[in-house]
């Protein structure tokens, strides 16, 4: 009797199939239209090839309207631009080509490196190969075999890839027609499924195995898209982010600068340092009244960082100093040769505020907030403008408490974190719980609890949103000392950038010894909640500077109004007007310059001025002002105290006018 293999639809039928039968021979007894449109297939949620025997478990077909469509489309596309590359250059090897977030590159070795020129030959090229159809098939070769046979090609790096594979893993090569990759896969049936919607890039330089003292190789990167209109979309958001650039609009609007000698590390200049003391302001008011906000220690003896953890899991991220004493003279016996770290977070060191004096159950929860400034290594390569920096200030919080006050606490940051998302402008929020990962610390029996906790927190929080708010798990990805709640917002073009966390702590409040008194006069370990809400302050400015395309919210900017005269007639009433406005809190700049009035008023667009009031001999005789909004050639005449009204409202931040509005209720 033949055995079978059971296989479960998503609507809950359960079918069996003899063994032996593939995911395209699944698909062809639902319906020949279905296995038409089939691309791959998905076994309890792990994707595999159409052509691969099916076993035992919960089965999906995948079409290219599946999102998990758009990684096999990249990474076919990758193997068909390395195809393309061989034939348009014989000799030419082919070495790693992963997918990436929206695309795939690949990594070639050729004496004379590409350059941008060649792309739409390698383009041109690759639609040639698509259009040839070749379906993809899948063989598990012997090692000896795999290596001969790439040796005897020249592919030096291919062999070299076979030895690092795990000796209980299979030795996979894909076809595609004549032309062959080692490579686990999977693919779609065909190369003809990857569609005409893709885009080659942009060429890079890329060490082998990203190895300085290896050879430098040629990258290749791409973009692909299941649809040419996703294609158009993405294109057109790079356009917009590459407008966006926060470090082009650094230098235009004179916010800050980096230098080599200080990498990493951000240069404020008087515009910028505003911006971001404006953007510490609203936080200190934010936090008031619930945070106590202290002021840990820069620098700190190496022990400390040891006792956390820290030392032997995130050093190669660390800052280590010695006294330059120390250095300079290590014959000396009697200097402090001990060695202190720069801090990278502030966590260690709110623990040792909360350990001193004895606290009470009473007094939880005690929240300990901190703008503290922290330093983190980031290779040379990685450091981008404000987005990725070794010098940045957190906006950080721990919350010490005792588990039954967790869930509250938990939902109280959330309420707090999409309250300032929303005073920015931000109302599209996922929120995210993170679970255990594979290597954790705590027992199992305390993040169960943990995760229980954390999980009816998450469904709160959509509930309360009405839907508004977007949840979802990412199984395995928290942290090792706990589970954690991301916070991720979506901008102006579409883009998303994580900021926000919470993050429940079993580690630290153990490793330090921390306690609490409870009710019945014993000790007991707190829960520790770490929560970020901008995370990076500079990262955090620099997504506002993209997200608005330099146009701030005139209670951000910087300058929030240029008062410029048309004739020198009106450079008293000028002046007035400008002390006036800063009277009523607005900061403010002149421009009595003997030039034209288009000139200036193009020269303060440039650096992202929002407010222009143009004042002539007429409005200085009405005691009247001209109004132009950046980005608009409109203008508004208004009386002067009008004007100052209007700003001066506009100017007010959210939080501090829903105080006053509350104020006036009561």
């Amino acid at each position: 009797m033949s055995q079978s293999v059971s296989l479960t639809f998503p609507d809950g039928n359960v079918r069996a199939y003899d063994a032996g039968a593939t995911g395209r021979d699944v698909a062809e007894s639902i319906s020949k239209s279905l296995a038409k449109k089939a691309i791959a297939i998905a076994i309890d949620g792990e994707v595999r090839d159409l052509s691969e025997p099916v076993t035992e478990g919960r089965i999906e077909i995948v079409t290219r309207t599946d999102q998990r469509a758009l990684e096999l489309i990249r990474h076919d596309a990758a193997h068909v631009m390395a195809e393309a590359v061989q034939e348009l250059w014989p000799g030419t090897q082919v070495t790693i080509g992963p997918v990436i977030e929206n695309g795939f590159y690949y990594d070639f070795a050729k004496n004379e490196p590409f350059t941008p020129d060649d792309l739409p030959k390698i383009e041109k090229k690759m639609k040639e190969i698509i259009g040839r159809n070749a379906p993809f098939t899948r063989q598990v070769w012997s090692r000896n075999k795999a290596k001969e046979v790439f040796a005897a090609k020249g592919e030096t790096y291919k062999v070299e890839l076979v030895d690092a594979i795990p000796e209980d893993q299979d030795v996979k090569i894909y076809h595609q027609g004549e032309w062959f990759d080692l490579c686990r896969g999977p693919h779609m049936a065909s190369t003809g499924q990857i569609g005409t919607a893709f885009k080659l890039m942009k060429v890079a330089g890329a060490y082998w195995r990203g190895d300085s003292n290896n050879p430098m190789l040629t990258r290749i990167y791409g973009t692909a898209w299941a649809e040419q209109a996703d294609l158009d979309n993405y294109l057109h958001m790079l356009a917009e982010a590459e407008k966006r650039d926060h470090r082009k609009l650094g230098r235009e609007m004179d916010l800050f600068h980096f230098q080599e000698e200080g990498p990493g590390v951000v240069f404020w200049h008087g515009k910028g340092w505003r911006i971001f003391q404006t953007l510490v302001s609203y936080m200190r008011r934010r936090l008031a009244g619930d945070y106590q906000e202290v002021n840990a220690p820069q620098v700190l003896d190496a022990s400390l960082w040891e006792t956390s953890g820290h030392w032997g899991w995130y050093q190669e991220n660390m800052f280590a100093v010695k006294s330059a004493h120390a250095l300079t003279h290590p014959e000396d016996k009697e200097a402090d040769n001990r060695i202190f770290a720069l801090k990278p977070m502030n966590c260690p060191g709110h623990i040792q505020i909360f350990k001193h004096g004895l606290k009470s159950y009473r007094e939880l929860p005690i929240r300990l907030a901190e703008f503290g400034n922290v330093h983190r290594y980031e290779p040379s390569g990685a450091l981008h403008g404000l987005m990725r920096v070794r010098g940045f200030t957190q906006d950080d919080a721990h919350i010490f408490c005792t588990e039954e006050q967790m869930a509250a606490e938990c939902l109280k940051i959330n309420d707090l974190i999409l309250s300032v998302y929303e005073d920015f402008g931000f109302n599209e929020v996922v929120v995210k719980l993170s679970t255990r990962p594979e290597k954790r610390v705590g027992s199992d029996e305390s993040w169960d609890r943990a995760e229980a906790i954390m999980t009816e927190v998450l469904k709160s929080i959509e509930e309360q949103s009405g839907g508004r708010i977007k949840t979802d798990i990412l199984p395995g990805e928290g942290a090792f000392y706990g589970p954690k709640f991301e916070y991720t917002l979506k901008d102006a073009i579409g883009r998303e950038w994580q900021c926000g966390t919470t993050q429940v702590d079993f580690n630290l409040p153990e490793r330090f010894g921390a306690f609490y008194i409870d009710h019945n006069s014993e000790k007991r370990q707190p829960v520790m909640i770490h929560r970020a809400i901008c995370g990076s302050m500079e990262r955090f400015l620099g997504i506002l500077i993209e997200n608005f395309a330099g146009h701030m919210p005139l209670w951000v900017a910087p300058v929030q109004v240029v008062v410029a005269t048309i004739t020198s007639e009106a450079d008293a009433y000028g002046q007035e007007v400008a002390e006036a406005l800063r009277d009523a809190g607005l900061s403010v700049e002149t421009d009595f310059r003997n030039e034209k009035i288009n000139y200036k008023v193009r020269e303060h667009s440039v650096t992202k001025v929002p407010v222009i009031i143009v004042c002539g001999k007429k409005e200085a005789e009405e005691r009247s002002v001209n109004i132009r909004r950046l980005g608009s050639q409109a203008q508004t005449a208004m009386t002067l105290d009008e004007a100052i009204a209007a700003l001066s409202d506009e100017a007010t931040p959210p939080d501090v006018k829903r105080r006053a509005a509350r104020r006036k209720q009561a």
